[in-house]
């Protein structure tokens, strides 16, 4: 390889060089609240929030279980105490993530701090975390929505570093996901036709058991259930009030707005806090035209 050529590259690289971006720092989490992990091309990065999603646990209504389990769970983790990582699972809108927002707001004062993570980035994980296991304050990785195609095989990353890798744990890092199916990965009638009874014990399949350990690697299961008409009703009346609007004493208007706010959720075929929150931010606009 003759000197002009290697010279001829040399020239190549150092002009990449000099037009690749910049790489991006760490986000300085004594200043930003919670970040996000981007990807754009062959570039990595934590990149910070700067305006987080507000959230108070106060404002949710009809999910007062699950809110006393993850609060304590944070408390804990938050504490230096031993916690576990937390799989939110059930019905859409009735305030799996709001709730993992609401502790941040809660207990960001004391240290703790929130990544968002795609799911089509899990594989990365062990970068996340290599950037902040030394930091002074607590994370939690945050993955919502969360659920996996035939054929996916990330989730085998996330079964490692739920646990499974030869690494330890990292003790100032928590998964928190929200999932609307239990198991996370599809589930198939076939599939059944696998398990077998070995006298009074049931003995799943492999295809079963392998789509049960990846939520069993998740310490804490957290489950959510559709709204009844009263709780939908109550976080109408809820929303309304922290939107800055107010539902009137008297008891036919009262009735005339639980009636509008029935419809609202007939058309959606949904009662949840989510549909909730979208009916009480059209009224209180409406009200305040």
């Amino acid at each position: 390889m003759n000197e002009a050529f290697l010279n001829q590259l040399a020239r190549i690289a150092d002009a990449l060089e000099r037009i690749a971006p910049p790489a991006r720092q760490k986000p300085d989490f004594s200043r930003h609240l919670a970040a996000r992990w981007r990807v754009s091309g062959t570039h990595k990065f934590l990149e910070a929030v700067s305006h987080v999603h507000e959230m108070h646990a106060d404002w949710l209504v009809g999910v007062e279980p699950q809110h006393a389990q993850i609060d304590q769970n944070t408390l804990q983790f938050v504490e230096g105490k031993p916690a576990n990582n937390v799989l939110l699972t059930g019905s859409r809108g009735t305030g799996k993530s709001s709730l993992v927002k609401a502790m941040l707001n809660r207990y960001s004062a004391r240290g703790l701090r929130l990544i968002e993570v795609e799911k089509e980035h899990l594989n990365d994980l062990p970068d996340i975390i290599a950037q902040i296991e030394g930091d002074a304050h607590r994370f939690i990785v945050f993955c919502d929505d969360l659920s996996f195609d035939a054929g996916d095989g990330s989730y085998k990353a996330l079964k490692a570093i739920l646990d499974g890798s030869i690494a330890a744990t990292t003790p100032n890092v928590l998964l928190y996901a929200t999932s609307n199916r239990r198991h996370l990965l599809p589930e198939y009638f076939h599939e059944n036709e696998e398990t077998k009874y070995v006298g009074e014990e049931v003995h799943f399949g492999e295809s079963v058991e392998e789509k049960i350990s990846l939520s069993e690697r998740f310490g804490l299961w957290i489950s959510f259930y559709p709204f009844s008409q009263d709780d939908y009703l109550q976080a109408v009346e809820s929303w309304i009030s922290q939107l800055g609007g107010a539902v009137a004493d008297d008891a036919e208007q009262r009735d005339a707005v639980r009636r509008d706010a029935l419809q609202w959720a007939l058309q959606r075929g949904s009662r949840s806090g989510r549909v909730a929150y979208q009916f009480a931010r059209d009224f209180v606009g409406r009200s305040n035209t």
